[in-house]
């Protein structure tokens, strides 16, 4: 499928993804990257409808049903754009994948690891990312990064502490299985430095 990089970015919500994502695709692109930049879930427009969907505070979604929209909209996201743009040769940086369903509804939602990773085996036709940058940040700090940017909390962003604390064990355990793919990301540090730290980890990609 792939003759490009998958590069994923993964961490608790208010770890700083998506200001690194952006950061990291602007410095790829001004080194001359065909440089990609996608979310989870979303993406393409019928994952984007999936995520408003799981994202609305008033929907009421059981926790396997949860799962399986997180895969669908994935593998959606794998068809229509991920595997084009691999296939084309580009670098893609994407705001979690399947990592993020592992740590929220595996461990969260306490549905367990094994069944999660194997919907979405089967959702993205096993595409595994060539880097993960893994943002770690204490789950109480990045619940009040979250509160700090002031939009409204989402169904996830409302769960307990005791759920973004098995979240958090959760990456770390995912991290210590595949330290090659997954590189750990001090996300306390200043942006500035976190963006260092990312490039840095991806460096032997060669890019």
């Amino acid at each position: 499928m792939a003759s490009g990089t998958l590069i994923t970015i993964e961490g608790i919500d208010g770890a700083g993804k998506t200001t690194l994502a952006h950061a990291m695709r602007a410095e790829l692109a001004r080194r001359g990257c065909d440089a990609q930049l996608l979310r989870e879930p979303g993406g393409v427009r019928a994952a984007e409808r999936i995520r408003e969907l799981v994202q609305d505070p008033e929907a009421r979604i059981g926790p396997r049903a949860e799962a399986l929209l997180y895969a669908a909209a994935r593998a959606q996201l794998v068809d229509e754009a991920l595997a084009p743009l691999l296939a084309r040769g580009a670098v893609v940086l994407l705001d979690r994948f399947v990592d993020s369903s592992l740590a929220y509804q595996g461990a969260g939602r306490e549905l367990g690891m094994g069944a999660v990773e194997s919907i979405n085996r089967f959702g993205t036709g096993g595409l595994i990312p060539d880097r993960t940058l893994l943002l770690r940040i204490d789950p109480a700090a990045g619940r009040e990064r979250s509160r700090e940017r002031a939009l409204v909390p989402d169904r996830l962003e409302r769960e307990s502490d005791g759920f973004f604390a098995r979240v958090a064990a959760a990456y770390d355990d995912l991290a210590a299985r595949e330290p090659q793919r997954i590189r750990v990301i001090d996300a306390g540090r200043a942006a500035e430095r976190v963006l260092a730290d990312a490039l840095a980890a991806i460096a032997d990609l060669h890019l």
